[in-house]
């Protein structure tokens, strides 16, 4: 057997963890139906047709049974059957029928675990006494096949290591992870919700996360502008011709919304902002002297997302992209694209990511325009990469149908990467509509595109946000960055005083004035991550001071106002 790396190995025990575990399902309930059963980035996963709902009791039994298969040191036999007969060995298994029916092979691969045999095309490990550190980890539901139209499946998911120690590291971390939840993080700090009489996917903001929202994006605008970028802003829906034209009812229908019914005409809701800004600078007539054209627009898109992939706000069904598009002259994209490049760079760092990675995703399957246009677009790309010495990967067959992308992958404080900045340079969209400038020899040209946001949604930066800073955002986002806290009603006129003077400063303070202990208002401000604490006593009374508490549990002592303000306010200038 030729050697494997020891990532290939790690899938391998995983992919035989999945088949142990779902031998151990059939002997718990041989009247199982059963899925598939593949790896994933961190572990395994099967689904299951079960007579009842598991629940998370049921996880320590089938581990138990799982440990008995692992000490049998059972062999995966692999053999290789015709289509016929592999109908007879899944007979009872629709699921497993229906997969066999689109394999377009005429022999199919099976792996076999004593009384278990599945229907697999491997790779898997010599017998089931290799797999090492194992756990499962959670219980899900999941449509067979991702299609809510399908029957709703159980998934089982588990995770396996070469030694227990690498194993606890894992379970140590999802149990971070688990703390560090946008979804729960954003319910505990009252900053959004979602829900279901509304529609899933779609994001209700609540005075504290529309806060923080409108701060970023007052920041995205003061940059913006400072680079030669116009506001623009555009409808949230258009006639279907125009989505025919760009192409997106060809490429993109499976996330368009269904057509609305407008006196004789059919509108759909956008899922992008590029043509609104299309039409805008074709209103004029345009000279290569008015190149580059910089039109950025925070603008709501919608998208449909099958259900059973909605995750809080990484994965809804209406968002708010920072987008913006350049129309430029060819010979204008390296340094468009290398502006955009060191602004998005900007945008992490001043948000506090100092780590990302860097993709360069290429033409899809099915893609938009001529091989020789996407060649171009994508050496384009490159050449800016290469020219500011970035390290990059390439991402074959992900750009969009229009162009190729470079993709930023921020990484959180848990080493997680999230989607972040992406730049697209585009020839087709442009040659579709006609958009053209006048060049100096009085001829029409065609205008290169350049699609970009330097955030990516606004929903899912946010989720990155509170993920990354644990919900203790820095003083420049937090919603409330002072509580004043006075210990007893009669220091409440002077907490208010102190309030107001904060407030006059461009402070976001709020007084704490409920009749409940001392010690319960700092726990209560703790839990809300309030970055300040001021604390009004008699002797801050006395003095006209406060004293300043840290979210940290820090005590600074006795502090005049003028000394909080002069704290904050340095700590907002610098985004500290």
């Amino acid at each position: 057997m030729a050697a494997v790396s020891k990532s290939e190995r790690l899938d391998r025990m995983r992919h035989s963890a999945a088949h142990v575990m779902a031998q151990t399902v059939q002997s718990l309930s041989p009247e199982a139906k059963f899925g598939i059963g593949p790896v994933i980035e961190d572990g395994f996963y099967y689904d299951f047709e079960l007579p009842r709902p598991l629940v998370p009791d049921d996880l320590p039994i089938i581990e138990a049974k799982m440990t008995e298969i692992i000490a049998a040191n059972l062999p995966f036999i692999k053999e290789m059957v015709g289509k016929e007969k592999a109908r007879e060995l899944f007979a009872d298994q629709p699921y497993k029928l229906e997969l066999i029916a689109e394999l377009p092979d005429k022999k199919v691969t099976t792996y076999k675990q004593g009384t278990f045999n599945d229907l697999c095309r491997g790779p898997h490990l010599r017998s089931t006494g290799e797999i090492k550190a194992f756990k499962l980890t959670r219980i899900a539901g999941a449509y067979w096949r991702g299609d809510e139209k399908q029957p709703m499946l159980q998934r089982i998911y588990g995770t396996a290591f070469e030694t227990k120690a690498e194993l606890e590291n894992y379970l140590a971390q999802q149990a971070e992870v688990g703390k560090r939840d946008h979804r729960k993080l954003g319910k505990e700090l009252d900053l959004f919700s979602i829900h279901d009489e509304a529609g899933p996917g779609l994001v209700h903001w609540h005075p504290k996360g529309a806060l923080i929202r409108e701060t970023i994006e007052e920041f995205w605008k003061e940059q913006h502008r400072k680079r030669g970028y116009d506001i623009v802003y555009t409808p949230h829906i258009a006639k279907l011709d125009l989505w025919k034209t760009s192409g997106h009812w060809d490429f993109y229908r499976d996330y368009l919304y269904s057509p609305i019914g407008v006196e004789g005409q059919e509108y759909i809701i956008k899922p992008m902002n590029c043509l609104g800004h299309i039409l805008i600078y074709k209103t004029q007539l345009r000279s290569y002297r008015d190149l580059p054209l910089r039109y950025a627009e925070l603008g709501t898109v919608y998208r449909y997302e099958r259900s059973g992939v909605l995750h809080g706000l990484a994965r809804v069904r209406g968002f708010t992209q920072d987008d913006a598009h350049i129309f430029c002259r060819p010979d204008q994209i390296e340094a468009e694209v290398t502006e955009v490049l060191k602004l998005a760079q900007f945008m992490m760092t001043s948000f506090g990511f100092e780590e990302y990675e860097l993709l360069l995703s290429t033409r899809p399957e099915k893609y938009a325009g001529t091989t020789e246009i996407w060649e171009e677009a994508t050496n384009a790309l490159r050449q800016v990469l290469e020219h500011l010495k970035l390290n990059y990967s390439i991402d074959p067959g992900e750009g969009v149908f229009y162009g190729p992308k470079i993709d930023i992958k921020l990484k959180d404080a848990l080493g997680r990467a999230w989607q972040g900045p992406t730049i697209q340079v585009d020839f087709n969209l442009p040659q579709r509509f006609h958009v053209f400038y006048i060049g100096d020899d009085g001829l029409e040209h065609p205008v290169t595109m350049i699609h970009r946001t330097v955030l990516g949604s606004m929903e899912r930066f946010f989720a990155c946000l509170i993920e990354h800073y644990k919900g203790a955002f820095p003083v420049w986002l937090s919603p409330v960055q002072a509580i004043i806290i006075p210990i007893a009603d009669r220091h409440l006129d002077y907490a208010y005083q102190v309030g107001t003077k904060l407030r006059r400063s461009d402070i976001r303070a709020q007084v704490n004035d409920r009749p409940v202990r001392m010690n319960l208002k700092i726990r209560e401000a703790e839990l809300e991550k309030i970055p300040h604490m001021l604390i009004i006593g008699d002797k801050e009374l006395a003095a006209s001071a406060v004293t300043l508490r840290l979210r940290n549990g820090e005590d600074l002592g006795l502090q005049s106002l003028s000394q909080v303000k002069a704290r904050i306010k340095a700590a907002v200038k610098t985004k500290a």
